[in-house]
């Protein structure tokens, strides 16, 4: 009975909502933002050779997938919680391995950051489908992707700016804001999920869900989707600031570029105000189609860098529409019963992306210059646009609920 006296506010925590996830985010954005530009150049001066980068980021791509494939596994031993927990610590070890291993040890620090990234994913979708109502997603998204928005913005350029004062500087920050991710997610108090009870027993296997999976046409849909828009981002993020060194544009071209590109995540409540006017299925047809053409032509001018890296731009701002409504999709086809299994099937699509990118530019570096990636990541996002002519018109919109006879 003495309970009865203690504030309701300390002894129950508030149910978890947009806005929480959203500031969780904002935090993981800065921690990956500010290291988006300084991994390629660091990896590029560690190397020398843009292909033996795209072999290194391939060989890091399948141990990145195999890791998110058994994360359901391991979830069956250590809690989710804990699993989020591990995950946040790896982006603590990658920057304190970058710092003082030095360029050395840059292949390790990505790794660690790498599966610190999948970790984290699959744990995160784990909660949204917990604790976000089916009809919210759509403004959780936006929401995740406003409250990024100053880490993907600012981060790119500072990254830059910080390595050329001081080496270390980007990594230490990167670190902290690790460190600052993990204390607001222990304070929302989400512990292990909500527990829903299941048919069937768990599955025996780490990689027995996948047959669940590939029983889904829709999941296989929206998981191609997210396969083909990361491929975007990779070619961009990657291959980008490569370019611009080998045309003399500078080492901060790229930094710069992607902090302008990433300042078009403010405006993402608008693009959600045009996902919603139009249909989800217009939206994702019209961000592959644009930026499928603007990869093509910026290829194409690769005589004229400065235009090709503008091309580049444009097209970036599309892949940000697809960031808003391309995981729509997946996300409204899961069922409850299989979230962290189909969470962790959908952060694959991170992964194969980073296997599928540097592993196809790798076969065009063989035979045409770096503007090939381009044309090549164009004609992918054209595959995509044709497979979305196959979602629903109507997907996404509230159901028609008829009254009870």
């Amino acid at each position: 009975m003495a309970t009865r006296y203690i504030p309701i506010w300390t002894r129950f925590a508030p149910a978890p909502g947009v806005r929480g996830f959203a500031t969780l985010q904002g935090f993981e954005a800065i921690t990956r933002g500010i290291l988006i530009s300084v991994f390629p150049l660091e990896m590029y001066r560690a190397l020398e050779d843009a292909q033996t980068v795209s072999q290194v980021y391939f060989m890091i791509g399948i141990t990145s997938l195999l890791g998110g494939l058994m994360v359901p596994w391991l979830n069956r031993f250590l809690p989710r919680r804990w699993m989020y927990t591990t995950g946040a610590l790896l982006y603590v070890m990658g920057s304190t391995v970058a710092v003082l291993g030095g360029t050395d040890m840059i292949m390790f620090a990505l790794l660690c950051n790498t599966l610190a990234t999948v970790i984290t994913f699959v744990c995160f979708n784990a909660y949204v489908l917990d604790y976000i109502a089916r009809v919210d997603l759509g403004r959780a998204e936006s929401m995740r992707m406003f409250y990024s928005a100053l880490g993907w913005t600012v981060g790119p350029v500072l990254g830059v700016t910080l390595m050329a004062l001081w080496r270390p500087a980007p990594f230490v920050v990167a670190g902290i804001s690790a460190l600052c991710m993990l204390s607001v997610f222990w304070s929302m108090r989400l512990g292990n999920g909500k527990l829903i009870s299941r048919a069937r027993a768990p599955a025996p296997n780490p990689l027995a869900f996948l047959t669940r999976f590939f029983a889904q046409p829709r999941l296989i849909a929206g998981w191609l989707f997210a396969v083909i828009r990361s491929c975007g981002w990779w070619v961009y993020v990657v291959y980008l600031p490569i370019f611009a060194v080998q045309s003399g544009l500078g080492d901060a071209t790229g930094g710069i570029v992607l902090s302008i590109t990433n300042g078009t995540l403010f405006l993402t409540p608008l693009m959600l105000r045009f996902v919603q006017a139009s249909s989800i299925r217009t939206a994702v047809r019209f961000g592959f189609f644009a930026s499928g053409v603007l990869f093509i032509m910026a290829g194409i001018g690769q005589w004229l860098p400065w235009g090709a890296v503008a091309l580049l731009m444009l097209a970036s701002f599309c892949l940000i529409l697809l960031d808003v409504c391309g995981g729509l999709p997946f996300l409204m086809a899961v069922k409850p019963s299989e979230r962290t299994e189909m969470s962790a099937v959908y952060s694959s699509f991170r992964d194969v992306s980073g296997i599928l990118t540097p592993g196809v530019a790798w076969l065009v570096l063989l035979v045409a210059p770096l503007p090939g990636v381009f044309m090549a990541c164009g004609a992918g996002l054209w595959l995509a646009w044709a497979l979305a002519g196959r979602l629903h018109p109507r997907l996404g919109h509230a159901r028609i609920r008829l009254p009870a006879a």
